[in-house]
């Protein structure tokens, strides 16, 4: 649809004009406002205008928030007079920070695509030359852009399992700076991760109330990442390599564990670095994979002897009552 607000020049006068400009296109959406946000919705349906504009061959640039992109460029930091024409992707056509832009590049077609309108006759809408609407009230919705949008390659998915208490160990703990390391380094992967605790809770809905919800969370990924003995243990149960991290100087209970498991992904706090987490990391999503289903099997068939053998060999020996 093609609407003129009041007090601006005509939309027929303005596209006629730009038809005998040289085109160049901004491209920005609510991922371009300082105080607006960056869903993945609103960037894969950037990238199928992209798709779409570089096919038809039109020069254009992307203007993002600092917040998101500190790269830029940057919205606030662009020249309007550089383009010809402005396209608004995604989100709500609402509020004082859309109807900003018509004042900024009042010069420049301006096109809304893939956007939601609430109110037709608000100046966010009418701004626009042409918008291009996902839906608005009395008009057929259509599909977002982001389910068009070019395919994406897979990334590893990852169990991110870490605690802040086990105050038991004292001065030896270095919990605080293991979580941190560790997350940061985490930060900079190109992964998707996925926060998770091996503590039950039949009340909170962000927690798994029984193990086998957990384990059916476990199976799902690629890797966990852990400074926890259940981490590692249930990881590797469900036939899923951990990057385990023991967060006690000197090693504990981690250590022990893996040591005894026969899993070799294992950093000590005292060792902690980017280099010994890449080199495990690569390790995990490699080979690493093959050894964890391994030793699922081993836990499956009984291999390895544990307590629980022992005691019942103990209570055989002991015998059930008590003698007082």
């Amino acid at each position: 649809m093609i609407a003129a607000g009041p007090g601006r020049e005509p939309a027929r006068t303005v596209l006629e004009r730009q038809r005998r400009t040289p085109r160049r296109v901004l491209v920005t959406g609510w991922f371009g406002f300082l105080h607006g946000e960056a869903t993945a919705g609103d960037v894969l349906a950037l990238e199928r205008v992209r798709d779409v504009l570089r096919r038809a061959g039109v020069d254009h640039d992307v203007a993002f928030s600092p917040g998101f992109r500190p790269e830029g460029p940057h919205l606030d930091d662009v020249r309007p007079e550089d383009y010809t024409h402005l396209v608004f992707v995604c989100g709500p056509l609402h509020g004082k920070q859309v109807e900003e832009l018509h004042r900024r590049f009042a010069h420049c077609v301006r096109i809304a695509v893939g956007t939601s309108v609430v109110d037709p006759a608000g100046p966010a809408v009418t701004g626009f030359h042409r918008v291009l609407a996902r839906d608005a009230p009395d008009l057929e919705p259509g599909r977002d852009l982001a389910a068009r949008a070019p395919a994406l390659p897979a990334r590893p998915v990852v169990g991110v399992i870490l605690t802040h208490g086990q105050q038991e160990y004292g001065a030896r703990r270095r919990h605080e700076r293991v979580a941190g390391a560790v997350t940061g380094w985490l930060a900079g992967k190109d992964c998707a991760r996925l926060e998770l605790d091996t503590r039950l809770d039949s009340r909170d809905w962000r927690l798994c109330a029984t193990p086998a919800q957990l384990e059916s969370v476990l199976t799902r990924l690629d890797l966990v990442v852990t400074d926890r003995l259940h981490g590692l243990v249930l990881a590797l149960r469900a036939g899923v390599p951990a990057l385990a991290v023991d967060p006690v100087a000197g090693g504990a209970k981690v250590t022990a564990q893996a040591r005894a498991c026969d899993w070799p992904a294992l950093v000590p706090a005292d060792e902690l670095g980017g280099r010994a987490l890449d080199r495990w990391w690569h390790w995990c999503l490699t080979s690493g994979r093959v050894t964890a289903r391994q030793i699922a099997a081993e836990f499956r068939e009984g291999v390895v002897r544990d307590g629980a053998d022992a005691l019942a060999e103990a209570l055989e020996k002991a015998g059930t009552r008590a003698t007082g």
